[in-house]
């Protein structure tokens, strides 16, 4: 089956600024790489250039008024009212061309889902999506539009069931909301425990309300877990709910800013264990939509969404990163040159003390969900 990866070099045009921790440079970084390594010219591999969604497939989640107030952001300019929609300096910037880039993101998000529904592949990569914290009518967390939200509504008109696994460092609230109330879609977010990281929701006990209840599957974790706590406890709780709900397609957020050198959340992994996350997720997803997310140090994600795209093609990389890519980005100063980088090890008494509090959660997720989806 076909593989689609869906990118545009149109993302270099817009710039949330430049101190602005969300670098859109990291994009054109990731797509380089999985060139440089030779991903792009496989058998069974699909490019797709992005294109932008339109205003009508943004008010199937979003308010009429805020997406308004988007169009008029856009030019660039501050505007009276848009502290009312999250909007202004800090995580949420004005910039030139703001609706722009955030219909190409979700333009890519829905490219995703007509070729993996359709039945043209099994698998779609849309390194740009994944921006999981806007809500109806409110920007948060570097997010506009919220893509996923937009994404799996399609699938749901379309009349699939849909499971949503999100492993970023931040809790997907924006998509957890949306869907909050309905069994139609079973979303699992594994990332920093909200007591220590925005958007401070996320907690095991948020488990979905009236016909969603049970649907909605939180697993935080502590500051400083590592690959292994992380991987026990995506095993406990992740293939057995996948494998009860059965899902039509599954859509992941794969955000990269769990890794222990992000310099906006707290977690230890390293990219051997992310890899192995992603692997698993493959296995669990005859049919997967995959979106990028989150990730600061704009390396890893590179590296990591270069890995994840290789994973979906079964390809093993070795561990040299291509001369071609550190000679075209020598002026980053590239010091790392293996794709996979050091492997770390933490203090023996901190991965006790995570472990116990990782335990206690994942067993009041199988004493609460486990019995509503099994």
């Amino acid at each position: 089956m076909k593989k689609a990866f869906i990118y545009t070099e149109e993302y270099s045009n817009y710039d949330y600024g430049p101190t602005h921790p969300l670098r859109i440079i990291r994009l054109k970084l990731a797509y380089e790489l999985i060139k440089a390594y030779g991903l792009l010219n496989l058998p069974d591999t699909q490019f797709i250039p992005t294109q932008k969604a339109n205003e009508e497939d943004l008010l199937s989640f979003h308010e009429k008024d805020y997406i308004e107030v988007l169009k008029r952001a856009n030019l660039g300019k501050q505007i009276s009212d848009a502290y009312l929609y999250g909007l202004g300096p800090g995580d949420n910037p004005i910039f030139l061309g703001l609706f722009d880039w955030s219909l190409l993101v979700t333009g890519g998000t829905l490219q995703a889902v007509d070729f993996v529904a359709s039945g043209n592949g099994n698998i779609a990569f849309n390194i740009a999506g994944g921006l999981h914290h806007a809500h109806s009518s409110r920007a948060s967390g570097f997010c506009y539009i919220n893509d996923p939200v937009i994404g799996i509504l399609k699938l749901i008109r379309m009349g699939r069931k849909v499971a949503y696994i999100d492993i970023d460092a931040h809790h997907g609230d924006g998509v957890q909301k949306a869907f909050y109330q309905t069994d139609q879609v079973l979303t699992i977010s594994l990332h920093q425990s909200g007591y220590s990281l925005f958007p401070g929701t996320g907690f095991e006990y948020e488990i979905g309300e009236g016909k969603g209840e049970g649907y909605s599957v939180n697993l935080p974790f502590p500051p400083h877990t590592d690959d292994e706590n992380y991987l026990w406890a995506f095993e406990q709780i992740v293939p057995p709910l996948i494998d009860a709900f059965k899902p039509d397609i599954v859509v992941t957020q794969l955000g990269v800013d769990t890794f222990y050198n992000d310099p906006l959340a707290n977690l230890d992994l390293t990219i051997y264990g992310f890899e192995k996350i992603v692997k698993r997720i493959k296995e669990l997803s005859s049919k997967w939509i995959a979106l990028g997310g989150g990730g600061y140090n704009i390396l890893n994600v590179a590296k990591a969404w270069t890995i994840c795209w290789a994973i979906m093609n079964e390809i093993e990389l070795g561990d040299d990163i291509p001369k071609s890519f550190l000679e075209k980005f020598a002026n980053f100063g590239i010091q790392d040159k293996s794709l996979r980088g050091e492997r770390i090890s933490l203090s023996s008494s901190i991965l006790k003390e995570n472990r116990k509090e990782i335990e206690k959660t994942v067993e009041y997720i199988k004493n609460k969900i486990f019995p509503k989806i099994f």
